[in-house]
Formats: C-alpha cells, structure tokens, sequence
C-alpha cells in the first residue's frame, strides 16, 4: 500500500467522522500507525490514531470508534493496563497489536477482554481478515464501509465508483457526472494514453462524427481545475502531444 499520506497529530473531532466503521488505531510506533492508517483508510474505514493511554481513552470516549487496534507495549506503558482503564467506560471490540506471540500472553491478553490478537510482523491481509472477524462477531454492520470504501487510490486521490464521489486530501470534489466519468475511466487504466476520439466513444458512448472532439478538451480543462493545484501544469492528468490525454499514478510523488 502506499505510505504518502501524512498523519496529522490531531485527532479528529466526532463531526470529522462520518457514517463508516470506525477504527481507532494505538501505537506509539509511528511506521506502524502510518502503515495501518493509510491501509485502513483504503479500505474504507474511519481512522483514528494515537500514540499513549491516555490520548486512547480520550479518543475512545469522545470518537465512540467501532473498534480498537491497542499496541501492548506503548513506550513505558503497558497496553494492558490501558485495556482494564478503556474496559471501565467502553466494552468495543478490541485488537491486541503485539511483538509477543506465546500462547500464555495470548490467553492473558483475552482474559483481560481482548478479543483477538495481531502479533508482529503482521501481513495487511491478515489485520482485514481479523478486523472483519471481530466486527461480525460484535455485530458492527460493515457493509457501509464496503460502500463507502473507494475503489480507486492513489495517494490522496480517492475515486468511489459506487457513491461516485472522489476525494482529494480529504476533501469532496464537486464533480458533474461526466467529469466523474471521465475521470474514473483514464484513472482505471493507469498511465494509457488515450486520444479525444477514444475518450468519446468510452466515455461519451459517442464519436466524432456526432460530437466534437472539443467536448473532451474543455471537460478535461474543468476537471484539472478541480483536481490539479496549478491546472496550468497538470500532474494528474497529462496531455501527451499529438495523441492525446493520460492519468499519471505518479503525480502523488511530485506534489
């Protein structure tokens, strides 16, 4: 997964949050909190991160997440013990994250009222499997964060082809449903050059012989204006001289 967002040390507000599965992530170790944030943003969740007890319980109390990731080691405070403090004011279903993988500290760890355990190093495949475990057996509905979950990411660029809707650093583009389109369609098909004449027919289900091709260059002038930070220099969306146009995956490198 990539690793280009960059985590804000502020937690956000309950209003921030919307509708999704919510998963509160703790861990002082901020490779590991990047990692999962922007793997659990990918797949549709809410993500809350942070690094100590006490900021967990506050955030827990305030952001009423749907489930919690709890390191068992946050620098000189035992993840334990956190657990016992979160388990006087929330019962959430709650995930060990620990380096400790023996049977003894496993059933220790559930005893207290986890209610599965991540031992590192952990494969991203396994963390969804085991979240998507405990949330059926809790009885957190997750299909809306299946929904919700964009089908295509690159970087902060998120495109949603079920809601249709496409994020940009967080932030809800105001697309038409042709900009929708057309965007959805050069970014399925990553760094492919497509001319205006094709970009018709896919898109338009038209061609150039009942539609000018002008239609296409002043969509995609409207679209850069909406994603690009200088239209005038795209990244996002090339044009290729003589040819036509193609969504660059590596814009999200050079902004």
């Amino acid at each position: 997964m990539l690793l280009e967002f960059a985590l804000s040390p502020k937690v956000p507000s309950r209003a921030d949050w919307s509708k999704v599965t919510k998963i509160l992530v703790v861990d002082d170790d901020t490779e590991i909190t990047k990692l999962l944030e922007t793997f659990l943003s990918g797949e549709g969740y809410d993500v809350a991160v942070s690094s100590n007890g006490a900021s967990a319980l506050s955030a827990a109390s305030s952001l009423e997440p749907d489930l919690v990731i709890l390191d068992i080691v946050l620098g000189n405070e035992d993840g334990r013990e956190v657990l016992r403090e979160l388990r006087l004011i929330s019962d959430v279903p709650t995930i060990f994250l620990t380096g400790r993988g023996l049977e003894t500290e496993r059933i220790a760890g559930l005893k207290l009222g986890a209610d599965d355990y991540i031992v590192k190093p952990f494969s991203l495949g396994e963390v969804s499997a085991r979240i998507e475990s405990v949330l059926r057996r809790s009885g957190v509905n997750t299909l809306q964060h299946q929904i919700d979950a964009p089908n295509i990411v690159f970087g902060d660029l998120q495109i949603n082809e079920s809601t249709h809707e496409v994020r940009l650093t967080g932030e809800l583009l105001d697309l038409t449903s042709k900009e929708f389109a057309l965007l959805s369609f050069m970014a399925s098909s990553p760094r492919q050059v497509y001319s205006r004449a094709q970009l018709l027919e896919h898109v338009w289900s038209s061609s150039s012989e009942w539609q000018n091709e002008a239609t296409v260059t002043e969509h995609i002038r409207r679209l850069r204006a909406k994603i690009e930070i200088d239209a005038d220099n795209p990244l996002w969306i090339k044009t290729v001289r003589g040819v036509g146009y193609r969504f660059e995956p590596q814009a999200m490198a050079q902004q």
